[in-house]
């Protein structure tokens, strides 16, 4: 099992079972199943709505001898209202509390955008703050005392941008050992991937197979299909592999964490295999070639009305 190692010597399986968008009803078994087909790493955010239902699926894996909690890699998120340093510890206590754990393996700060502790998800440019109202390194104080209590081993964060990691790290205690970002060939960011190998910073890819099953409003008019990408096949077909185990092992030959998302235990099992072997430089180089910095998760809902972010200000690009 390929494996990042961080400074402390732990160690976090790189390929882990991704649970954005898996249903409260689905994602009890497919975490069954995952950790049963040996996955050990488990990418969580309560936003999702599913993490009282992982909890359980977790409590009954560790209590049935399946699994011990410490071969287990327990990722989550802080939600975008829980941005004040105060908030912060709570809002990881009630994740904890969700997933019937004492503590995560990492915590991150799902997105550097702040709205009301009130408002979910902002409909309106006053339901937002701005990064002058609550900054990052606010937040990060949060973040590191949670590392200070022992309820969060590591912390990074989600969907930052180079510009703002050089921000945060100018002003941590505790360095970010993590940015979880869209990484996929048609998105592969390698800007982002030399910085954060120069800085001792892990990335994760999400949305790695492109998440074909978000929700309609997210999705563009003509947007390109990964799975159908005819290079993407062609690559699948000569190496005896599936496009997905295509995708998932270009990801972890750049040497990053992807979390492939499925609730389908044949699936699940065949993402997991995408270990089994190797991509040749030959086909590394023609997905190399596939780069058109194409976001599939814009992050236009947070540019909402007279909003504080725009798609510039988020991504600083």
């Amino acid at each position: 099992m390929q494996r990042l190692r961080f400074k402390n010597n732990d160690t976090m399986p790189a390929l882990g079972l991704g649970t954005w968008k898996s249903n409260p009803n689905e994602v009890y078994q497919a975490v069954i199943d995952a950790v049963k087909t040996g996955y050990r790493h488990i990418d969580c955010a309560p936003i999702y709505g599913n993490e009282a239902e992982i909890g359980k699926a977790l409590s009954k894996l560790i209590n049935d001898g399946t699994v011990r909690r410490e071969e287990l890699w327990i990722t989550s998120k802080l939600w975008n209202n829980a941005h004040a340093a105060d908030a912060v510890l709570p809002a990881l206590k009630k994740t904890l509390e969700d997933l019937q754990l004492d503590y995560l393996d990492l915590f991150l700060v799902h997105w550097p955008v702040a709205v009301k502790p009130d408002v979910i998800l902002p409909e309106k440019g006053s339901d937002m703050l701005s990064l002058d109202e609550i900054p990052i390194s606010e937040t990060w104080k949060g973040m590191e005392k949670c590392v200070n209590e022992g309820l969060a081993k590591h912390i990074g964060v989600s969907n930052f941008s180079i510009s703002k990691l050089k921000d945060l790290i100018s002003q941590a205690t505790i360095k970010p050992e993590m940015n979880q970002i869209e990484l996929h060939p048609f998105l592969q960011q390698n800007e982002m991937l030399d910085y954060c190998k120069d800085e001792n910073i892990f990335l994760t890819a999400y949305a790695p197979l492109g998440s074909r099953d978000r929700m309609q409003a997210m999705k563009g008019a003509d947007e390109p299909s990964l799975l159908e990408n005819k290079v993407i096949v062609d690559i699948a077909i000569a190496h005896g592999k599936s496009p997905a185990q295509v995708l998932i092992k270009w990801a972890l030959q750049r040497d990053t964490a992807v979390i492939p998302k499925s609730v389908n235990a044949k699936r699940i099992k065949q993402n997991f295999e995408a270990e089994d072997f190797q991509l040749t430089d030959d086909a590394m180089q023609r997905i190399a070639d596939l780069d058109q910095h194409f976001r599939l998760v814009s992050g236009s809902f947070w540019t909402v009305g007279d909003s504080p972010y725009t798609l510039e200000n988020l991504w600083d690009e």
